[in-house]
This record gives C-alpha cells, sequence and structure tokens, in this order.
C-alpha cells in the first residue's frame, strides 16, 4: 500500500500558518509529501526546505486572483497539488496548512487504509474534527463547526477539489466514503488577537468582494474573539507532539466565558439534541457515508 500525502501552501510565514506541523504531522502516512507553494511574499519555501525529511517534495504555483470569488481558488490550487501526486500511490492524503494528525490516531488511520484499499466503491476516508479556538485551551462544540471531512481520497484524478477546498466530487456527486475513528485538529483560529485579525485581512480578499475586502481592512487592530463564538468548551486532552513546542511559545492570553451560549432558537434545540444523542440533524454533508 502507497499512501501520498498533499498540501498546498502560501504566505505561511506572514501568516503564521502552522504548515510544518501540518507536515510533519502526515510524514509518518506517507510514501511521499506533495508541497505546493504557492507565489508567497515571505520566505515560505525556506520553511518548508528546513523539514528534514526526503519523502518532501516541492512544486511551485502561481495564484490566480480572478479566481478568489468563494475561495475558488484554494480549490484549483489543491487539484494542481493532488495531480502530482504519483500515479502508484493508492490513497492521497490532503491535509491543509492550519490542520494537524494527532499520532495516537497513526493505528487507526493505517488500518482504515488498508482495510479499503482493494473496496473500489469506498472512494474516500472521512474524519472527524476538533476546532480550536482563540488558544489551545478552547473548542468549538456548535454547529458553526465542520465535524466532519473528507481528507483521504482515492489516487483517482477525476476526484476534484469541492468549492473553496474543504471537500471533493468525483464527476459533480458527492463521494462515497468511510467514517474512521481519527480527528484532524483544525488550528486556524488559534493565533493572537492582532495576527488573527492581521491573517484575516491577509486572506479574507479570497471570499470578499473588492468593496467588502477594502471596509474589511479598515476595522479595528485586533481581533475580538469574545464576539465571534456561540459556543465553546475546554480541551482537557492532549495536543499533538508535532504542536508542544508552537503551544509552549504562545505568548497571549485570552480568557472566554464557556458558560455563555449564543444561539436562534432552533440552534439551540438543535445543539442541546446532538449533546444528548450524538447526532448532527439536518446538518450539510459534502459526502455519502456507506453502511
Amino acid at each position: 500500500m502507497k499512501i501520498s500525502g498533499f498540501i498546498i501552501i502560501r504566505n505561511a510565514v506572514i501568516n503564521d500558518y502552522p504548515v510544518t506541523e501540518a507536515i510533519r504531522s502526515v510524514l509518518p502516512l506517507v510514501d511521499e509529501m506533495i508541497v505546493s507553494i504557492g507565489d508567497s511574499e515571505d520566505d515560505t519555501v525556506g520553511l518548508i526546505r528546513a523539514i528534514a525529511s526526503d519523502k518532501i517534495r516541492i512544486v511551485h504555483s502561481v495564484w490566480d486572483p480572478a479566481l478568489r470569488k468563494g475561495g475558488q481558488v484554494l480549490a484549483v490550487e489543491t487539484d494542481k497539488a493532488f495531480a502530482h501526486v504519483s500515479p502508484d500511490a493508492d490513497w492521497a492524503f490532503y491535509i491543509q496548512a492550519d490542520e494537524v494528525v494527532h499520532e495516537k490516531y497513526y493505528p487507526a488511520i493505517l488500518e482504515a487504509a488498508r482495510k479499503y484499499k482493494d473496496q473500489k466503491e469506498v472512494e474516500g476516508l472521512l474524519f472527524k474534527y476538533t476546532h480550536f479556538y482563540g488558544t489551545y485551551n478552547y473548542v468549538g462544540d456548535s454547529r458553526r463547526w465542520y465535524n466532519r471531512e473528507i481528507r483521504i481520497i482515492r489516487n483517482d484524478k477525476t476526484i476534484r477539489s469541492y468549492k473553496d477546498a474543504q471537500g471533493f466530487r468525483k464527476d459533480g456527486r458527492k463521494l462515497n466514503v468511510k467514517l474512521i475513528d481519527a480527528h484532524i485538529y483544525h488550528y486556524g483560529w488559534v493565533k493572537s488577537p492582532k495576527q488573527m485579525l492581521q491573517k484575516q485581512k491577509n486572506i479574507g480578499k479570497f471570499w470578499r468582494s473588492d468593496e467588502e475586502w477594502e471596509q474589511f481592512l479598515t476595522e479595528s487592530d485586533f481581533w475580538d474573539f469574545n464576539n465571534e463564538f456561540d459556543s465553546l468548551a475546554k480541551f482537557n486532552e492532549t495536543h499533538p507532539a508535532v504542536m508542544q513546542d508552537r503551544i509552549t511559545k504562545q505568548n497571549w492570553k485570552i480568557e472566554l466565558d464557556i458558560s455563555r451560549k449564543r444561539f436562534s432558537f432552533k440552534n439551540r434545540i438543535l445543539y442541546y439534541i446532538e449533546k444528548a444523542t450524538g447526532k448532527r440533524l439536518f446538518d450539510y454533508r459534502n459526502y455519502k457515508i456507506l453502511r
């Protein structure tokens, strides 16, 4: 069995992406790692080259600013990176630049990849998600955070990235997938208030019109985490080993009130049903789970 990894990145230093942690977290699982580096204004190339692994293969790309509406450019770049995956790979493991795999999930991931390798009806493996917010101590626990997504796909080049690269489709239809007992840890919302706003200003143009983006650029000098969540919970487990150095270097403090819940009536009901039953009702799913 051969697994290839692939990732896209641009301006990793400016936006303080944990991209080296993302890459290092999947290296033990893959036979090669395709890193597609966009035209950056910082030393993203040097950052990636500093990772000591002969599995890494760097390719270069130029992002098309005309494709920024709805984050379309991210899907285009993901497809371009996927095209570099070796033809003899069975699976392709897609990881985003702010996502990390905990080493405790390695056995489950490899077991599933082996189990379904020859079951061609299984087009992808579906991961559960843990979204961190503000600091490494809080996680989003409401419906506004997607709770599952495809991150391993069959090495079938007719599979394409969907919308803003959150998921994948084949010939326009949803992929048939198996849910596995492994989480992706998403750290995209863990930054200092100043760095968080700067990141939003840097990447916000990929989702906003020119007018909306110009207005956003004139807003405050820091991100107010207290005003941007509906429900949080404390995180009491361990982080991936590759994240320990970054966590140790955290130089900001944020205290968030996890007792505060800000829902519409409908979402409040759905939230408590999910907590009581473990089932998320009426959720959008960009995949079809095979039973």
